[in-house]
């Protein structure tokens, strides 16, 4: 679907807590305009858990009307049903793939994992990303599920957030001779994983540093491994900043800071604590951002 980086979008609210559809429709061209392969609306990133089914749908399709990038919607849900109905609504809007979470809450055994997503990928022909993040889910994908699921012929990669190493090289191992890229979920380890043979990273950082984070993954690709290692350190901080709180609230406070859209949050997420935000800013300070 796409090499480098693309942002997972944050969904911008409007002071009495509607989706603010002019405000993501300059988000998503600031991150065009500077340099990413693609976008991701509607993920965790985007607060997809506490959107209406009917904001869900409305995100993605403002997304494929403004993006020139391949869109990738987040589709994912721990009920497979909604997660089909979904996913099919994401094709027939145009979506160039989709993104599915591994289900949360229910913590299925392997088995249901594996029939979750066959179910999924067996309604609807649009290429699909699994997306396995443990810290959310209550539950690890581990390498032998995503090595079975990319035999699939349209489940063409993973977004790989588990922070295991490891096992994100186990994964590339075992799916090398497929057609199955394995893209980094978490910023600070994005470099790290192309090393291993990653394709690029479904990245927070890329809605508040989109250049930089597109110029790393482009300069590793075209083998300028210094350029690509410099910028990872240079903007290493910045990464550890955004996740001092659950996200998506430092990066939202980021934006809000940069005079981008972001507002507020959606319940149980509350506002970032004073003394955080202010090492948040401290931070934007000496990366230039502000």
């Amino acid at each position: 679907m796409f090499e480098g980086v693309a942002p997972a979008l944050v969904t911008p609210f409007t002071k009495d807590g509607r989706v603010d559809e002019e405000g993501f429709r300059k988000n998503i061209e600031f991150v065009i305009e500077n340099g990413v392969s693609g976008i991701v609306p509607a993920g965790c990133t985007g607060e997809a858990a506490t959107l209406s089914f009917q904001e869900q749908k409305r995100i993605i399709e403002v997304a494929v009307d403004v993006s020139t990038v391949p869109v990738i919607a987040g589709t994912g849900s721990n009920n497979t049903k909604e997660a089909v109905e979904l996913t099919k609504y994401a094709k027939d809007a145009g979506a160039a793939g989709a993104m599915l979470i591994s289900p949360y809450y229910n913590k299925p055994t392997d088995s249901g994992l594996i029939k979750h997503y066959e179910t999924v990928a067996n309604s609807c022909d649009i290429p699909i990303l699994l997306y396995n993040v443990p810290s959310r889910t209550g539950i690890n994908m581990g390498a032998h599920i995503s090595a079975e699921l990319a035999k699939i012929e349209n489940i063409v990669g993973i977004k790989e957030a588990s922070g295991n190493i490891y096992q994100i090289s186990q994964i590339i191992e075992l799916t090398q001779d497929q057609n199955f890229a394995v893209f980094s979920g978490d910023d600070g380890m994005t470099l790290p994983i192309l090393t291993l043979g990653g394709r690029g990273a479904i990245s927070v950082a890329a809605n508040i540093i989109p250049k930089q984070m597109s110029d790393m993954t482009s300069a590793f690709f075209e083998g300028n491994i210094d350029a690509a290692r410099r910028i990872h350190h240079a903007t290493s901080p910045l990464v550890r900043a955004l996740f001092m709180e659950t996200n998506p609230i430092p990066v939202k406070t980021a934006m809000n800071l940069m005079g981008l859209a972001a507002g507020g949050f959606r319940l149980p997420l509350a506002p970032m604590g004073e003394e955080n935000v202010a090492k948040l800013r401290y931070t934007m300070e000496s990366s230039g951002l502000l």
